[in-house]
């Protein structure tokens, strides 16, 4: 089972509250989060409630304040835990919306979208297989997005702002 703890202050210090399942709003809770740990399972956490706002992808470990799961903030309102996968990755991603447009098939990590792909946009994907994180910029770092399998015709569909992705890695949960 997999739990997660959100502590008020850096460190680990200050008011904490532990949680096992899924919460679409944790301000009865606590009011900022400044440190977590990760006992086990993976989580992604939203910088608003209802699973929304940015999304900070969490593994096993200890993150001693914000920067160490490379948040914008202290602020996180929602949480979910997703299940392991150990089976194989496969997505398509489009560089127009409503899969239109050039396409090419992932079935690895890419550190740099624009190498591999020639387009800085990623307008649209289909996730066939396992989970995957996009992110704002190359060799996984800015925002992230948790990708589970589905279709997404625009980048709204995954939480963006705007189509820019710069690298995008597997989502490995090896338990």
């Amino acid at each position: 089972m997999g739990k997660i703890v959100f502590y008020e202050g850096r460190n680990y210090m200050g008011r904490h509250w532990e949680c096992s399942s899924d919460c679409m709003d944790t301000f009865r809770h606590f009011n900022c989060c400044n440190s977590m740990r990760v006992s086990g399972g993976h989580w992604v956490a939203y910088e608003k409630p209802h699973y929304m706002g940015y999304q900070y992808i969490l593994g096993p470990g200890d993150y001693p304040d914000y920067h160490s799961w490379m948040g914008f903030n202290s602020c996180i309102r929602s949480c979910q835990m997703f299940p392991p996968y150990r089976g194989s990755y496969k997505m398509r991603l489009y560089n127009r919306p409503e899969m239109m447009g050039h396409m090419m098939e992932f079935m690895d990590d890419c550190p740099n979208v624009y190498d591999r792909f020639h387009h800085r946009d990623i307008y649209s994907c289909n996730v066939m297989e396992g989970y995957w994180i996009f992110y704002e910029h190359p060799n996984y770092r800015g925002r992230q997005y948790f990708m589970r399998p589905g279709m997404y015709r625009s980048c709204g569909d995954w939480g963006g702002f705007n189509p820019m992705i710069g690298s995008f890695r597997r989502m490995r949960t090896n338990m």
